[in-house]
């Protein structure tokens, strides 16, 4: 089994597999990517369309939502900076989880998404989840995980970083 190409895996007895186990093999992660992809942005449209979570105050707001979790939360030195500017904060977590979204889900930039993904997902979890028992209750976290695959693996298939890859690799062997 080579590293280099990721077309082959070993079958069973140790001949090359290039059918339906290798492709299995392959696009193993590529639901994980499309549901975080979808999830995310999801998330993000569902908070800017939201007419309370970017009010400074008030019922369904951001503010309030921090309030109610500064007790609880992991780190508190996360909700207290929130809380200077709830607004800000809110439109940086909505436009953070559209971005992430569309980067994951397009395969532009995997790896950065991912860890943008990752550092939503940990914010999340230190500060409103954290209370969450049992611990394999609260979602932030199970999020947090499922992001460590693209950090590592980025989006190898069916995407734009794939594509560049390619061209650049066209480029190179054309001497261009």
């Amino acid at each position: 089994m080579s590293f280099t190409d990721p077309t082959t895996v070993l079958g069973t007895g140790g001949a090359r597999d290039t059918g339906l186990r290798a492709t299995a093999a392959r696009y193993a992660i590529l639901p994980l990517r499309v549901f975080l992809g979808v999830t995310f942005i999801y998330a993000g449209l569902d908070k800017l369309t939201d007419d309370a979570f970017l009010n400074s105050s008030g019922p369904g707001s951001l503010a309030e939502t921090l309030s109610s979790v500064e007790a609880t939360a992991g780190v508190p030195a996360l909700i207290d900076l929130a809380q200077k500017s709830p607004t800000g904060f809110g439109w940086a977590i909505l436009l953070g989880e559209i971005a992430v979204g569309l980067g994951i889900l397009s395969g532009l930039f995997g790896r950065l998404a991912a860890l943008g993904g990752a550092l939503i997902s940990l914010t999340f979890w230190l500060t409103m989840s954290w209370a969450v028992e049992p611990y394999y209750l609260g979602n932030d976290l199970i999020y947090l995980m499922s992001w460590i695959p693209f950090i590592l693996a980025g989006t190898p298939y069916l995407s734009l970083d794939a594509l560049l890859a390619k061209r650049k690799r066209a480029r190179t062997l054309s001497g261009y």
